[in-house]
């Protein structure tokens, strides 16, 4: 048996709070690395083999503190050294550090870039779908949610819904998404949309979906009041209302 949802409530209610911007993740690894090219920029191979030699000894005079044992932005600075002192050992003489010329540099910096461009798109997305459960929930308060068509992404704002009700099943955005996979309303005209469904809403639903398709092929023009029946199978025997959906599709498809 499904627990209700919440008990509707006035449409002037505060909305759920906006997404927050998350904030670049501390690095101490990366920090020690800029730190040691900011440094190391325009020094030559005998600069940077004497700070690298002042590194091992930090390290040396660190190690001797427990507290600075598991220094990770010390034992970075120190690996950094060792890869510069390295680079210009290999590079011609006179050749000066220029971070801007460091492949290493330039593809750190480019995966940083992709990873920035990552957690924006999907503040976006978060953003997106708190929007349309706004929309949804208002819709759903004002009786108009079986009006209105599903959109693509509209099984995340299922589960944003869900997470909001504290992991109550919404039965009615539950029936109201099954319906519109059954009649491939919205944008489950897309083909690829529906077989993406598949993986995207709960064994409920898709039961639901699927027992419903059936019964309009075998009882075409019945009432959606009269098929109230499927929700209740769906959600208690999902696997039985999928079996039966099976049944019923294959019995049709060996009389046609």
């Amino acid at each position: 048996m499904t627990t209700p949802w919440p008990p509707r409530r006035t449409i002037g209610r505060p909305l759920a709070p906006r997404v927050a911007v998350p904030r670049e993740p501390v690095d101490p690894a990366r920090i020690g690395r800029r730190v040691v090219r900011r440094r190391a920029k325009g020094m030559d191979a005998g600069a940077i083999a004497a700070a690298l030699e002042d590194a091992r000894f930090d390290a040396r005079q660190d190690s001797r503190h427990e507290d600075l044992v598991d220094d990770i932005r010390g034992r970075a600075e120190l690996a950094e050294w060792e890869r510069l002192d390295q680079l210009l050992a290999a590079a011609p003489s006179g050749t000066v550090y220029d971070p801007d010329t460091d492949d290493v540099v330039q593809a750190e910096l480019a995966a940083e870039a992709a990873a920035a461009a990552d957690r924006e798109a999907a503040v976006r997305e978060a953003q997106r779908i708190a929007a349309r459960a706004d929309e949804l929930q208002a819709l759903r308060e004002l009786g108009t949610l079986e009006q209105t068509e599903p959109r693509d992404g509209d099984e995340a704002v299922r589960d944003e819904l869900t997470r909001r009700a504290g992991g109550y099943v919404q039965a009615d955005v539950d029936a109201w998404l099954a319906r519109a996979l059954a009649a491939h309303l919205g944008h489950y005209r897309d083909p690829a949309a529906r077989e993406a469904a598949a993986g995207l809403l709960t064994p409920p639903v898709l039961a639901h979906a699927a027992l419903l398709a059936e019964l309009a092929r075998l009882v075409p023009g019945a009432d959606v009041d009269e098929l109230g029946f499927v929700a209740r199978l769906a959600t208690t025997e999902p696997e039985a209302a999928g079996d039966l959906a099976a049944f019923l599709a294959r019995t049709r498809a060996e009389t046609s």
